[in-house]
Order: C-alpha cells, then structure tokens, then sequence
C-alpha cells in the first residue's frame, strides 16, 4: 500500500527536467546536451521532445551558422542530409506554428531559441544556439534551453558564408537527438 501511495505521489509532483542529446557529425565531433527548458517554453518543449523522439531531427543539417552570433539547424522538411541545400532553411515540420513563449530569459551564449519568419507566432521545427551573447534577440524569440555540455562541440561547427551564414558544401548535421530526463 505504501509503495503504490508514494507512487501516486511520485506521478502527482512536477515533471521531470527534460533535455535533448545532439549527436553533432562533420567537422565537429561530438555531443551536445541542452536541458530544456519546458516551465519556459512549455509549447516549444513539447515540438522539440515530440520532433526528436519521432527522429525527425536526425540527419538533419546546421544550414546557417553565423561565426560569433549563433548555429541554426532542425529543418525537418528540407534540411536533412543529402537534400537539396538550397532549400534548407525553408520548412519545418507538418505540425501547425507555435505561438510565441517569450521570457525574460536572456539569449547569453549557448542559449537555445526558436528560428522563426517575421511573424513571432511563426516558429515551428526550427531552432539555433548562441555561439555569444545576443540581447537584441531578448523578448523577440523564444527561449527553450541552454547548453549544459558540448560548447566545444558547439564551437567547432562548420562556418557559413556571407551575411546570412549559408553553409557552403557539406555541413555538419545532428547525426541523433535523443531525450534525456
């Protein structure tokens, strides 16, 4: 009986902290871990976690990486390797945009956001990772975690090119996003 009653307690208290492991291939090796945020971000927690246990995030390319500033990736429709890299940054995924779940949580290095179009209800599959600090983005993007490990990983990223950072040739992808409590 008292198993079963702490049980019931256990399933009744808070959720457990949840996180996601990027498994980075190409010029940069190794994991990235970011714990979610989900009392931030509730809504975009649950895309990203939903995304990443489907596998739609595996193979997935970081098709725009701006040196200082931050890597963009999670392009479920056109991003994956292999695809047609001109288009990569286009899509997302088949479920319908997020509404915005801005926070006073400020974009400092190694933060996660949500990528977007002009609309601040637009976000869907896509999301990036400060390689600094970005304040102007702060209340304009939605926050949904932050590197806990791997900013070396993060930092050793395939550079894209020009203004809008396209990545020219092969880029680095997430190889496997995986869960974690």
């Amino acid at each position: 009986m008292y198993k079963a009653l702490a049980a019931s307690l256990m399933l009744a208290g808070p959720a457990m902290a949840t996180g996601i492991e990027i498994q980075v291939a190409g010029e940069a090796n190794g994991t990235i871990t970011i714990d979610l945020l989900e009392d931030v971000a509730p809504g975009h927690v649950e895309r990203i976690t939903a995304l990443a246990t489907s596998g739609a995030y595996d193979g997935v390319v970081f098709h725009r990486v701006i040196e200082g500033f931050m890597a963009q990736t999670g392009d479920v429709e056109f991003g994956k390797s292999g695809g047609d890299m001109r288009r990569a940054g286009m899509g997302g995924s088949d479920q319908p945009d997020l509404a915005a779940e801005f926070s006073d949580v400020p974009f400092d290095r190694g933060v996660v956001g949500m990528a977007r179009a002009q609309n601040p209800d637009s976000a869907n599959s896509q999301f990036f990772i400060m390689f600094d600090e970005g304040y102007f983005l702060n209340g304009q993007y939605t926050v949904v975690g932050r590197v806990v490990d791997g900013l070396d990983v993060l930092d050793a990223i395939k550079l894209g090119e020009g203004p809008n950072g396209a990545v020219i040739g092969a880029p680095d992808l997430m190889q496997k996003v995986t869960v974690t409590d």
